[in-house]
């Protein structure tokens, strides 16, 4: 039998009338081990928040499966771009088949359906992408890491945003599609699939993989972090205004600063799923934001950085002023 959700929780009073939302409360996941991982760690972080969670069986998880995890084979932006990871899922929110959802950033696309918003973002995990490196592959240059790849590596990824990158650098690279989720990926790389892969850290340490196989560490001026990497975002109906103060309690302000520089500069290009695009922003010491992005040619043949900083209070218009410097500054063809 369903029980009311309790009008106060821990040791903040949160606006929900007795018996006006039954539980428990629904959320919605992608089903691979790193989403599933990611739904655990919001549910402690609310439990953690509002101690009485811990002792009512309050959440109830659901695992959706996605177009973009349906469909292996092909590259995202050969189907319809990362929104196919979210697709379902906003679907079975809009439905009330669910009452929140856990989303990889990096994968929700910056403009949300009508009555769906971002409820919060969680702390940032390690934003940047990781080597790693198969039999072939030398030893790790820390002043060099790309040397650690043979001449004509292959390399294994679908991401045309870590493509153009590496491509830029080392052009004799050859690259070969590889999805699937973390594991998935590791083994295609373990079987000789390729040389070598590039994954987040952020997925690797959320899964306990990261001192696993060989490994660089890329620091976001040489290889720019998809917006959002590593912040584990929260959506929820833009109408249910209880569950949106719930959210808001554990809302990182952090990672909301830095998550909204980076998906305004995404907005702001506007680009197509085949377009790579980079953008990576973090908190200074004086409390400034600095926002580094990154727009290329899916070969590598063109390539464009540039960095900005500003108030972190102005997050979003220091978003849309490097992308637009971007945009402006780029051949026509990267956005057409």
């Amino acid at each position: 039998m369903n029980k009311p959700l309790p009008p106060s929780i821990g040791s903040r009073a949160i606006a929900v009338k007795p018996h006006s939302r039954e539980l428990p409360l629904r959320v919605g996941t992608r089903g691979s081990p790193l989403a599933l991982a990611q739904t655990r760690f919001f549910l402690n972080q609310l439990r953690t928040f509002c101690p009485v969670l811990r002792t009512l069986d309050v959440f109830e998880e659901h695992a959706i499966r996605t177009t973009g995890d349906l469909v292996q084979d092909r590259r995202l932006a050969d189907i319809g771009g990362k929104g196919l990871f979210a697709k379902e899922i906003h679907e079975a929110l809009a439905d009330g088949r669910i009452d929140f959802a856990v989303h990889s950033l990096k994968d929700l696309e910056t403009h949300l359906p009508d009555g769906i918003v971002l409820g919060c973002t969680l702390p940032r995990e390690d934003a940047r992408d990781v080597l790693i490196l198969g039999p072939r592959c030398a030893a790790s240059d820390a002043a060099d890491p790309i040397s650690a790849l043979p001449w004509n590596a292959v390399l294994g990824t679908s991401s045309v945003r870590r493509q153009a990158q590496l491509l830029h650098m080392r052009p004799d690279l050859r690259v070969v599609t590889l999805r699937g989720n973390i594991q998935t990926r590791l083994d295609k790389l373990t079987a000789g699939v390729c040389d070598a892969t590039l994954l987040a850290l952020a997925g690797l340490r959320r899964l306990a993989l990261a001192d696993t196989y060989r490994r660089i560490v890329l620091e976001p001026e040489i290889m720019v972090p998809a917006a959002g990497q590593g912040i584990i975002g929260i959506t929820v109906r833009a109408d249910d205004t209880e569950l949106r103060e719930l959210l808001a309690a554990i809302e990182d302000p952090e990672a909301r600063a830095v998550a909204t520089a980076e998906r305004a500069m995404l907005a702001s290009l506007d680009g197509s799923c085949r377009t790579p695009i980079g953008g990576y922003a973090r908190l200074l010491p004086n409390g400034e934001l600095s926002l580094i992005g990154m727009v290329a040619r899916a070969d590598g043949s063109f390539l464009l950085r540039r960095s900005v900083q500003g108030p972190a209070s102005e997050a979003a218009a220091i978003g849309r002023e490097l992308g637009n410097a971007l945009r402006a500054d780029s051949p026509d063809d990267i956005f057409a």
